[in-house]
């Protein structure tokens, strides 16, 4: 996996950065970051899964290169102890990005699709597609078969394993019902069609799991 990624990363970086030396180092970074033994679900096979996305769907992208940045830095900082893992990762981007050519209102772009993945329910940008559908990519397991889905809410858990479990329970709980009481979980077609309904229903079976003790 990580011979693929890195064939990737330098295919989308190359021509924004001919300094192979900090593009390298970068990745390695990065890699490093998303294969923390704390890392369960937000891990180098989540990127993947969103660069997959991408790759499948870049005829709706406008601007694939920032949505691609965006995800490979989206949760390159991640901490359950911290509140400000994104604009953190943002940061990170923006260090980046400041010894590319990329253009700054495009570097602003990338830490700004950063930032809005701290809470999907928010309203969003309605003209924003490219936001929108890197939105909806980060959240696509929530729309995955129920095996899937409940592997997804194990990982999670076992991320949060420094909180007591009478703590974790009460948060995710709080989180879920946000998630179900939100009026959009997918905001492009190509993502409600397919996952919405599935979506809310992993997510109301992992809420009764929750209220009868735990998975």
């Amino acid at each position: 996996m990580n011979t693929t990624l890195v064939t990737r990363w330098h295919r989308l970086t190359t021509s924004l950065l001919p300094d192979d030396t900090r593009r390298t180092t970068t990745y390695q970074q990065l890699a490093a970051a998303y294969d923390g033994s704390d890392r369960h679900y937000h891990s180098l096979k989540h990127v993947r899964a969103l660069l997959d996305s991408a790759d499948r769907h870049k005829a709706l992208l406008k601007d694939a290169e920032v949505v691609r940045l965006a995800i490979w830095f989206h949760d390159a900082v991640y901490s359950t102890l911290r509140d400000d893992n994104e604009a953190r990762s943002a940061a990170w981007a923006l260090e980046f990005l400041a010894h590319t050519t990329l253009s700054e209102e495009r570097r602003q772009r990338v830490a700004f699709f950063i930032e809005r993945t701290k809470d999907h329910t928010q309203p969003q940008p309605a003209t924003d597609s490219d936001l929108l559908f890197f939105l909806d990519a980060d959240l696509q397991i929530l729309g995955a078969p129920e095996a899937d889905y409940w592997q997804y809410a194990r990982q999670v858990r076992q991320e949060y394993r420094l909180v007591p479990d009478f703590m974790y329970r009460r948060g995710r709980r709080k989180v879920l019902e946000k998630l179900l009481a939100a009026a959009t979980l997918y905001h492009t077609p190509i993502f409600h069609d397919k996952l919405d309904t599935q979506a809310r229903r992993n997510l109301q079976a992992e809420l009764l799991a929750w209220e009868k003790g735990g998975l």
